[in-house]
């Protein structure tokens, strides 16, 4: 195939490391932090800016929101060789504890989508790569960030899954006010079950990435709280999406330097020595 069919992309397009985020144009904010970066796509929600990261060539793509888009471009970048990814997003925070502008580096997902169903069976895990989870804390502990690590819940409905607190009880963020019963406790369930926060791609990359054979991991920012209601504190969200930047790029550097350190090893691993 001489091009990518939703992409357009073709061979030489893209590199082996990418960053991956939902919004387009958060696009060219990662790549500010690349040397001699260009632009190689932009078609519908895909935006894709390739450079370079300590004279590697690295590359930033936009997935859209949900499993959908985001299945399509690991497909698309993994035929033409992309296979290291980190994802830089946002999530509402579920687990006690987490306040707005903390991130969360994400183990795995709870595949509450629709989009991995038509890849694998329900029972098929949505793991990050451990990898990707290392170079990621190394990297939110040497910019000494506020971060938790665990496993997220990554789902398909923004209104459907999402609640509100009104009037102290808790509402559908639909405006319809729709809410089937069997949704009244599923967010309290995925809290007991230990879930960090909630997205909406993370399950897609990293069933894909198991399937594919490719490294994948993602750190969101929490950018509200879940069920969404007031909260004191007030977040420069533009300020705090920056810092996640920072952190993800300084993860893909600890990236390269684990597969440089491997000397023909597979596997990267820590020395006990």
């Amino acid at each position: 195939m001489a091009s990518q069919m939703i992409t357009g992309l073709e061979v030489g397009d893209v590199a082996k490391y990418v960053f991956l985020c939902g919004e387009p144009e958060r696009v060219p904010r990662i790549a500010d932090g690349f040397s001699d970066a260009k632009e190689v796509a932009r078609h519908r929600e895909f935006w894709v800016y390739t450079g370079k990261l300590g004279g590697t060539p690295v590359t930033a793509a936009s997935t859209g929101i949900g499993g959908p888009s985001a299945a399509i471009l690991i497909e698309e970048l993994a035929n033409l060789g992309s296979d290291t990814f980190i994802r830089i997003g946002t999530s509402g925070a579920i687990a006690d504890g987490l306040e707005k502008g903390d991130f969360v580096i994400s183990t795995g997902a709870i595949r509450a989508d629709g989009t991995t169903r038509s890849y694998a069976w329900p029972e098929f895990p949505a793991a990050a790569n451990h990898e990707v989870v290392v170079a990621l804390v190394a990297a939110a502990k040497k910019m000494k960030a506020r971060f938790d690590v665990g496993v997220c819940l990554s789902v398909d409905g923004f209104y459907s899954e999402n609640k509100v607190i009104s009037g102290g009880k808790l509402a559908p963020m639909s405006g319809s006010g729709y809410m089937p019963s069997f949704m009244d406790h599923r967010l309290e369930d995925a809290k007991k079950m230990g879930a960090k926060n909630m997205e909406m791609e993370n399950g897609t990359i990293f069933t894909l990435g198991s399937l594919f054979g490719l490294r994948t991991g993602a750190i969101c920012t929490v950018s509200d709280v879940v069920p969404w209601h007031p909260t004191e504190k007030v977040l420069d969200f533009e300020k705090n999406m920056a810092d996640c930047i920072k952190v993800g790029i300084e993860g893909m550097r600890n990236l390269m330097a684990m597969d440089s350190a491997k000397a023909g090893s597979k596997f990267w691993s820590p020395s006990f020595e």
